[in-house]
Order: C-alpha cells, then structure tokens, then sequence
C-alpha cells in the first residue's frame, strides 16, 4: 500500500476536522443522509484528497454496518436491485477517471460532483410536487442515479446526497429510507474496496488514522438514532436538502 498521509505532519486542526466528520458520519448513516457531504468535505481539506478517498471508505464501512443493525428489517430490494448494475457502471468510470486523475483534477471533480447533485435536488423537489406516484421509480431515472452515484462514490465518496435525492423522490419513510440506504451504501462502499486498493490509495498511515476515529463513528450511530427516532418526515426530508446544499457549499469556499 502507498499513499501520502503521514501521520507525523498531521496538524491538530486536521484531526479536529476527522473528528468531527467521524462524528457526522455515524448521525449521517442512521439519522440524516445528506450530511456525508460535509464529510467529504473535511476529509479533502484535513489530507490529500486522493488518499482522503480511501482513508474515508473504511470508516463509511463501518457506519453502513451499524446502520444495517439499526435497520436491518426496513430496506426495499427491488429499489436495490434496480440501481446496482448502473452502480457498477458508475464505479468502472469512477475507477478509470482516478487513474489516470491528478490531485488538483479530484479536488475539482468532487466539487462538481456536489454542485451537480444540489441542483438536481432541487429539480427533483421541484418537479415532485403534487405527484401521486414515486418520481424516482423508473428504470431511465435509476440508471442515471445510479450512474451518477457510482461514479461520485468512487471518485469522492460522494453518492450519499445523490442517492438521498433519489430516495426522497421515491417517497419512502424515514425508517425505509435509512434501511434501504444502509443496504445500498454497505454493499457498495465494499465494492469499491478492492478498487481502491488496484489504485494504491490504501496507506498505512490512513489505516491508523481509521483506527484511531472508529469511536467517533460508534458515538455518532447512537446519537444519530436518538434523532431519528424523534424526527417528522417532513423535517427529515427538509434537514436532508439542506445539509446536501451546505456540503456543496462549503466545499466550494
């Protein structure tokens, strides 16, 4: 394994933001969806950003798993199975843009990635109002979802605001939305794995610097569940829109 994270020259204002998007990603996979791009964000800030790729996966592996345990009964299959193989796809291109991609070309792709999906959140939430049948039911819609999500969570870990659109679109309450992403991101992000390491983004460093924050994502699942648990569908749709446009956002400045 190769990488350029170095845990010596690490400064404490990288480890507080890890941290934080530790923290973020156990709410995020058990609570609120759209907070993952803040977790992007951070991580591309904190370390390289192609090395923040791989050092990112493991620890969104970990909270899909907590995720699963927290809603293993509520996920919809054949919404899983119609968005994998446009996944696959995504992932493939994914892999072939990293390859051949320098650091300051990711950094950029993964701001366009999240301009992208703000704005088709909000064509979506436009468009959706007033409709009786699920906007994102379609096989035309999830194959470009899907697409689109395998690519951005290859390229930047970033399908979680793609995938919480088409999701919301579908109209499924909050329980099934989170089981149904649980499954879809658990799946996907071990996937991904074996690409990540053909690319040689896994690092030593990297694998220690999970280590060392695994706690932030157990800390997050709980307090993530404390929230879902109080929270409306309306408010729950809303917060996810929102996060999703602060994550783009914030990664743009």
């Amino acid at each position: 394994m190769s990488g350029a994270v170095d845990l010596a020259q690490l400064s404490i204002l990288s480890w507080v933001f890890m941290s934080v998007a530790a923290l973020i990603i156990g709410i995020s996979k058990t609570a609120l969806p759209g907070a993952g791009s803040v977790v992007v964000a951070l991580f591309a800030v904190a370390i390289p950003a192609r090395e923040s790729t791989a050092t990112l996966l493991l620890l969104l592996i970990v909270g899909d798993l907590l995720a699963i345990w927290v809603y293993r009964s509520n996920a919809h299959w054949p919404t899983l199975l119609r968005l994998f193989p446009a996944v696959l796809v995504g992932i493939v291109l994914g892999v072939a843009f990293l390859a051949v991609a320098d650091e300051t070309w990711v950094r950029r792709v993964i701001a366009i990635i999240l301009l992208l999906v703000v704005a088709t959140t909000l064509w979506r939430r436009w468009r959706a109002r007033g409709a009786d049948a699920p906007a994102a039911a379609g096989r035309v819609a999830a194959g470009i979802y899907g697409t689109l999500g395998g690519f951005a969570t290859m390229v930047a870990n970033a399908a979680g605001p793609v995938m919480s659109m088409y999701f919301l679109a579908a109209r499924f309450p909050v329980k099934q939305f989170l089981g149904t992403a649980a499954w879809f991101f658990a799946v996907v992000n071990v996937a991904k794995v074996p690409f990540a390491a053909g690319l040689g983004l896994f690092s030593v460093d990297g694998l220690w610097i999970d280590l060392i924050l695994v706690p932030g994502v157990l800390l997050g699942a709980i307090v993530g569940r404390l929230i879902a648990g109080r929270m409306s569908q309306r408010i729950f749709e809303r917060i996810v829109i929102v996060l999703t446009v602060g994550g783009a956002l914030y990664l743009l400045w």
